[in-house]
């Protein structure tokens, strides 16, 4: 991952799908570091604002401590460009949980960007990734899956989901894994598609209009990526800033 100041290009796997002409300067990492046994959990949405930029990167570096707990939630609604990059090292029993959307249409470009190492024995993540775009939206993911050899126990895994709502939209999923030990359970899962046509023909029997009826099952889609956080209402707030911008395109 490029450092602040030396600009990516897309020889670097992590920068492949970026929207790098749209790229400013790189801002610095935020190093943080969550000391044992406590926990830290970040919850953002990347909306719409007035400065006018056509561009943000988010960038955080996390050393979790022994038997601590990082939890990161967001939601990417806005900018021409937006990147959320996390890099992350576990301790012994520790555990990282990511809960991410990206949201939008036009010639837009939105992605998580994850870098995990699990250092030590018995450490777990899971990350949760949903993308839902239109027009000539663009939503990525890429997440990055280290084992040392040393690592016994580990349990990661990794979901991403991408939906369409028109031709010409895009999602890239690209999932790396690098194992070392042997003892441990490493998943990764990725799919794409469309709005559930038998389900669209339900709701619409009974009586929705089609705004409605796409509404309430992108929702349900978006859903999943906060279900481990347990605070209703971040939850609320970051499922409304999705489905903000997807009524803004209804």
């Amino acid at each position: 991952m490029s450092e602040a100041g030396t600009l990516p290009t897309r020889r670097d796997e992590a920068w492949r799908y970026a929207a790098i002409d749209r790229l400013g300067t790189l801002p610095e990492w935020r190093e943080i570091a969550v000391p044992e046994g406590e926990t830290l959990r970040e919850c953002f949405a990347i909306e719409d604002g007035a400065d006018g930029s056509d561009s943000e990167v988010r960038r955080l570096r996390v050393s979790v401590g022994e038997g601590a707990r990082c939890e990161i939630f967001g939601t990417i609604a806005s900018r021409d460009y937006a990147r959320v990059e996390v890099q992350v090292t576990l301790a012994r029993g520790a555990h990282f949980e990511l809960g991410g959307v990206t949201v939008g249409g036009r010639d837009t470009v939105r992605e998580f960007v994850t870098h995990v190492i699990h250092a030590e024995p018995d450490a777990t993540s899971n990350q949760t990734v949903r993308s839902v775009h239109w027009g000539q939206g663009t939503g990525n993911f890429l997440g990055n899956i280290d084992v040392v050899r040393h690592a016994q126990k580990t349990d990661a895994a990794q979901d991403f989901k991408g939906l369409l709502l028109e031709k010409g939209a895009s999602v890239n999923a690209v999932p790396q894994l690098e194992i070392f030990a042997d003892d441990v359970k490493c998943a990764h899962g990725a799919t794409v598609g469309q709005l559930d046509k038998t389900a669209q023909f339900y709701m619409a029997a009974r009586g929705l209009p089609p705004e409605t009826v796409r509404r309430l099952l992108v929702q349900a889609f978006i859903g999943d990526a906060f279900v481990a956080l347990d605070d209703e209402d971040e939850g609320e707030r970051l499922m409304r800033a999705a489905l903000d911008k997807l009524d803004a395109h209804l």
